[in-house]
C-alpha cells in the first residue's frame, strides 16, 4: 500500500509541473525593425568620405541579456519576464546603426567593419553606448553614447575627433512594445547626431 502511494505521488509530480508550466504566460518577442522609425531626410551634399563602422560596440552589462529591462530604484535594473529580444542587442544595435548611417549619408559611404577589400576607407568610426534604459516609471528611455573618428588615410596618427549624445525618448505608455519601439527611435536619433543630419 505504501509503495503504491509513493508511485502515485511520483507520477503526479510531472503532471503538476506540466500544469504549472501551462499557466505561464507565453514569451513575447521584440526586434529593432530595419525600417527607420521616422522619415529619412533628403541627402545633404557631403565630403564623400567612406566610413568604416566598427561592429564591436560596447554595451552596459544590463543590455548583455536578451530580456527587456527597465531601471529599478537608485542603481538597479529589472528584467521584464516574458519579454525578449529576437536578436540580442549586442548584435542588432551595430547592424541597425550602420544601416541608419548609410541611409543618412548615402549608398556606399558607410560600411560595417570589415569593409570590402576594394573600398578605400577614409574614416573609422567607433561607438560606445553608456546608457540605454527606461526609467522606473517607464516614462522616458535615455540613450547616452560616445563616438570617435580616426583618420584612416593619415600617414601619422592624429588625435581622434569625438562626439557625445544624450537622447531622451518619451514613452507613450508603459507597455513593453512602446519600450522596444523607443529603443529603435533612440538609435535612429543617434545615427542622425553622428552623421550630422540632426
Amino acid at each position: 500500500m505504501k509503495r503504491r502511494l509513493i508511485l502515485m505521488a511520483a507520477g503526479a509530480v510531472p503532471l503538476l509541473m506540466a500544469g504549472c508550466a501551462s499557466t505561464q504566460a507565453p514569451t513575447r518577442w521584440y526586434e529593432l525593425k530595419s525600417e527607420p522609425p521616422e522619415a529619412v531626410p533628403a541627402l545633404q551634399p557631403g565630403d564623400g568620405a567612406v566610413w568604416e563602422f566598427s561592429g564591436r560596440l560596447p554595451l552596459p552589462g544590463s543590455l548583455e541579456r536578451d530580456t527587456l529591462v527597465v531601471a529599478s530604484g537608485e542603481a538597479g535594473v529589472e528584467p521584464l519576464a516574458g519579454h525578449r529580444w529576437v536578436v540580442p542587442l549586442r548584435d542588432s544595435i551595430p547592424e541597425r546603426l550602420a544601416a541608419d548611417l548609410a541611409l543618412l549619408r548615402g549608398e556606399g559611404l558607410v560600411w560595417l567593419s570589415p569593409a570590402p577589400a576594394d573600398v578605400v576607407v577614409a574614416r573609422r568610426l567607433r561607438v560606445t553606448i553608456d546608457t540605454l534604459l527606461a526609467d522606473e516609471a517607464r516614462q522616458t528611455l535615455r540613450l547616452r553614447a560616445r563616438w570617435w573618428f580616426t583618420d584612416a588615410t593619415a600617414l601619422t596618427a592624429a588625435p581622434p575627433t569625438t562626439g557625445l549624445a544624450d537622447i531622451n525618448i518619451a514613452l507613450p505608455d508603459r507597455s513593453p512594445d512602446a519600450l522596444a519601439s523607443a529603443h529603435r527611435l533612440a538609435l535612429w536619433r543617434l545615427a542622425q547626431r553622428i552623421s550630422g543630419a540632426r
